[in-house]
């Protein structure tokens, strides 16, 4: 089985079950997956991880900001949970211009398959300056971003109930890196949509719509106004819909899409969506519910998986100040736990989310409450013992 078909049918199995009433899964059994899973384990992930003695090792990227920090409470957690993953880390940041540090963490990846990354801010005024999270993403190929914007019935949001998933093709549009200024003053940028992965994408979103009971997918697109390219990913994508008959299809204008995300966002279900229309339309979805502080996000290839907070903010401006939320770098550590199969310490990790958002309300100023970061994580480290010692 490839890493694609993992994706879609294993490596999300659990993020996206409804939780019970309480909002507390049960956990799984001790060895953390089931007969059927272990099955497709032995099959899949044994093939393209590095696995040594009973425990994973996956690349950590820490980048800027508070990323540091969030990984170091991520190891934190891991350990009064006893997970049995082991972290590569690696120095790759926005004071490094040098090609050897992105071809250090792209060779470790490759080693490793999967990793779970901070931001790397991108500097502006750096014209030389190729940002490294584009480059990650083209070198291994993580053609798909996937981010699951859900309500939190503890977060005072303007809407309840929201259940919306992004998928965003990854790798090409304006995110191609094609820049050039032929004539001082004259700069040109090219987007480039492509047949072939405006396809892979749109069969990954309509796979991953049947896999998880997803009754709508929408297409984003601006093919009025940019007929050939926008024209193309629109015309691939209902070309691929013809083959999901049970799954409803329809599309929508980028413009018009931003209006009703923020206006009425219960009318989407899947959105799926070219490469800087997802940019954007995730860090909109993630606001809805309950800012970029919760909200993790996916990156996946064929043989390489990368996971990060979903609004891929560095947060420098609270950088060492105890006031970031640290539950999307620990959403997106479960996010990791659950790719590797390891379900009990995954859903151990979710309860505590859970509770400190839904139950206990240990809120972090973003979220409108008086908690500090090391609030957040103490909570969770303790209920991630408690529960590990059942």
């Amino acid at each position: 089985m490839s890493l694609l078909k993992h994706c879609v049918t294993g490596g999300l199995i659990n993020s996206f079950k409804s939780l019970p009433a309480n909002g507390i899964a049960k956990l799984p059994i001790a060895a953390g997956v089931t007969q059927g899973q272990r099955n497709l384990q032995s099959t899949t992930i044994s093939n393209y991880k590095a696995k040594y003695g009973g425990r994973f090792m996956v690349t950590m990227l820490p980048g800027d900001g508070i990323g540091p920090e969030m990984m170091s409470y991520v190891k934190t957690i891991f350990k009064a949970g006893g997970v049995p993953v082991d972290f590569e880390e690696l120095n790759l940041d926005s004071t490094h211009e040098d090609i050897e540090h992105i071809e250090e963490a792209v060779i470790a990846i490759r080693r490793n398959g999967v990793a779970l990354k901070g931001n790397i801010e991108t500097r502006e005024h750096s014209r030389n300056f190729r940002s490294r999270n584009v480059e990650l993403r083209l070198r291994l190929n993580l053609f798909a971003n996937v981010i699951h914007c859900r309500s939190q019935p503890g977060i005072n949001t303007r809407h309840k109930n929201i259940d919306i998933v992004l998928i965003r093709q990854n790798t090409e549009g304006e995110y191609s890196c094609l820049e050039h200024e032929n004539v001082k003053g004259v700069v040109e940028s090219l987007k480039i949509i492509t047949q072939s992965k405006s396809e892979q994408i749109a069969r990954y979103a309509f796979e991953y719509a049947r896999k998880y009971n997803r009754k709508k997918v929408t297409a984003v697109h601006k093919a009025n106004i940019m007929k050939l390219s926008d024209g193309l990913f629109l015309n691939t994508c209902s070309e691929i819909a013809k083959e999901y008959p049970e799954i409803m299809f329809d599309n929508i204008i980028i413009d018009n899409c931003s209006m009703q995300l923020v206006s009425n966002p219960h009318k989407f279900d899947v959105l799926l969506l070219p490469n800087l229309y997802g940019n954007i339309l995730t860090n909109i979805a993630c606001g809805l519910v309950g800012g970029p502080g919760i909200t993790s996000g996916r990156n996946y290839g064929i043989e390489h998986a990368v996971f990060e907070t979903g609004t891929r903010n560095t947060g420098k401006s609270v950088a060492g100040k105890n006031v970031a939320n640290p539950l999307a770098m620990i959403n997106a550590s479960a996010d990791l736990l659950e790719f590797l199969r390891l379900d009990y310490h995954a859903t151990v990790i979710r309860n505590s989310i859970h509770k400190v958002l839904n139950i206990e309300k240990i809120h972090t100023p973003d979220l409108g409450g008086t908690y500090n970061t090391t609030d957040v994580v103490e909570f969770i480290m303790k209920d991630v013992q408690a529960q590990t010692s059942i």
